[in-house]
């Protein structure tokens, strides 16, 4: 297989979340490269335009390896679903988030089979992880007793001599205001819902700090952060509106709790104003010092040539419903810049080291 024709050829899909047609187009594409296995590769569609493609050597729901991605992209120009190869890096739209690594883990599976190495792996692929995985959370009802030993997860794009050891909690709150409608010119005849929402929204202030360019980053940025996402109030100029709302993205350290978050909250709300739990999830932490852990570090440092270190990220990755089954996660991804933004690319090198890091590691587990 030439992994990077592959990933060539999966940046031509226009699989931006939601678009059915391209999408299935996309894992009738992967699905075809397996033609000729013994692969058990299966579609499986439990949510509108939200299909998940699992790919194993063998059937069953008891793996030793598992990798985790998705196909899915968000919106970009008709332009950026033609890969540019230039100095070394591949632009276009998923070229670091995360197609590259897709191929990677389709790579690695052909390589199991080929091999024929006496190890349980799979590659679980879903389409709508940039818009809450629903589909992922559907396959995973319908496989309850899924579980892996190790889960390797390349979703985490940036910089390849970083391994992820924890990620926060993704909380999304929507808080809603109700108020009075009135003329805009006697207002004291109505109650401003948007009046009522900024304020509660200034309250929260005081416990999840505002921080952008301009304010700077905080000296430690393992802390609990609130992001006002979306906010909609009012239809006319010169009404007072008796509507508003916000949706509120937190993200909680494994010191925070959901519970604690709703406190917070509730001592901030002014009257007329309520919320409402749009989702939540659960972090991911790591021990560095785990085995298997350490053992890909060390695959991955020979690799390279060059040390790797452990960080944090505030984002949030589709293994942790695999940690908190008691999978070890593994976040590792290569090299690039512009995730979502109309720059984005990846080193090509750092996806091939990526690809042997992965192999690697695999032969050596199924000794």
């Amino acid at each position: 297989m030439d992994l990077m024709e592959v990933v060539n050829n999966l940046i031509k899909f226009k699989t931006e979340t939601g678009s059915g047609v391209e999408i299935n187009k996309c894992f009738n594409y992967c699905k075809n490269l397996f033609a000729n296995t013994n692969a058990v590769v299966e579609i499986s569609e439990k949510v509108l335009n939200a299909p998940v493609l699992s790919i194993s050597n063998v059937k069953t729901d008891d793996y030793d390896v598992l990798v985790l991605g998705h196909l899915d992209v968000v919106p970009a120009p008709n332009s950026m679903f033609t890969p540019i190869v230039k100095d070394g890096k591949m632009y276009g739209r998923g070229t670091l988030d995360m197609k590259s690594f897709a191929a990677v883990a389709i790579n690695s599976m052909i390589h199991v089979l080929l091999k024929k190495l006496p190890i349980k792996f799979g590659v679980i692929l879903s389409s709508d992880e940039e818009k809450g995985s629903k589909g992922t959370k559907a396959f995973l009802e319908t496989h309850p007793n899924i579980k892996a030993k190790i889960v390797l997860d390349n979703d985490v794009g940036g910089d390849i001599q970083e391994i992820i050891t924890k990620c926060k909690n993704p909380v999304f709150i929507k808080i809603i205001s109700k108020g009075l409608t009135a003329h805009g010119s006697t207002p004291w005849e109505g109650i401003d819902a948007n009046e009522n929402l900024m304020t509660s929204l200034a309250n929260l202030r005081k416990y999840y700090p505002y921080f952008s360019q301009k304010t700077g980053e905080p000296e430690n940025t393992w802390i609990d952060t609130m992001h006002i996402a979306i906010m909609k109030g009012g239809e006319v100029s010169n009404v007072i509106s008796d509507y508003a709302e916000a949706l509120l993205d937190f993200r909680l350290t494994e010191n925070s709790t959901v519970e604690n978050l709703e406190k917070n909250i509730k001592k901030c709300l002014v009257g007329g104003v309520s919320y409402e739990i749009s989702s939540t999830s659960t972090p991911v932490v790591m021990d560095e010092n785990n085995p298997y852990i350490q053992d890909y570090k060390k695959f991955a440092e020979s690799i390279l040539g060059k040390p790797i270190k452990f960080v944090q990220i505030g984002g949030a990755t589709d293994a942790r419903e695999f940690a908190v089954r008691g999978s070890t996660v593994i976040m590792h991804s290569g090299t690039g810049f512009g995730m979502h933004t109309l720059d984005e690319y990846v080193e090509i090198e750092t996806v091939k080291q990526i690809a042997d890091i992965q192999i690697r590691f695999l032969e050596k587990l199924a000794k």
